[in-house]
């Protein structure tokens, strides 16, 4: 069960630091900070050397971004993430998405409709969630598709944004204004 609530209160205003602002000033949305970053503002040095990683996967990728979205999708699907959801459905539908894609991901690797390379991700994702390692059928077909770069990305991509996931539930982090969860 999730918590209702935040269990770590989104930092803000005169509750944080210098650092904690330092951080945070170039995370800032508008008049706003994200909930996520707001909330790992808590521990100012893992946010810091967490957001290196952060930024590697979700900018410098070498997986195309509509691929690193689905797999994205699937893990906060498999984690039960409503944040990482509600906030990957946004970026996935900026990345080409359609609703229809988004809402198959659930479903997951089988579902009709995936094309082949949509499906092996999938099932990537699911394999490395379920098992913590690629199986054999799996890693030759994701080399017939994908170079090394993009296969370690594939695994570093699912493995982070579990980690995330992992501490967003924890934490119950909540919904920015304005996303939707699962319901949405």
């Amino acid at each position: 069960m999730r918590p209702g609530k935040p269990r770590l209160a989104p930092l803000g205003g005169s509750e944080l630091s210098a650092e904690q602002r330092e951080i945070l000033a170039p995370l800032r949305r508008g008049d706003r900070v994200y909930n996520i970053f707001a909330t790992l503002a808590h521990h100012p040095k893992l946010l810091k050397r967490w957001l290196p990683f952060a930024n590697h996967l979700l900018f410098k990728s070498s997986l195309a971004p509509r691929l690193r979205e689905l797999l994205i999708l699937r893990v906060a699907w498999l984690a039960r993430s409503e944040y990482e959801w509600g906030q990957h459905v946004e970026i996935a539908r900026r990345e080409g998405l359609s609703d229809a894609e988004i809402a198959r991901v659930a479903a997951g690797p089988d579902a009709a409709g995936w094309t082949a390379e949509d499906a092996v991700l999938l099932r990537a994702a699911d394999e490395l969630c379920e098992d913590a390692c690629l199986g054999e059928a799996n890693w030759a077909a994701l080399r017939q598709r994908f170079g090394d770069s993009e296969i370690m990305d594939l695994v570093f991509t699912v493995g982070g944004y579990t980690l995330l996931a992992m501490a967003l539930n924890s934490f119950g982090v909540a919904l920015d204004p304005g996303l939707k969860g699962f319901e949405g």
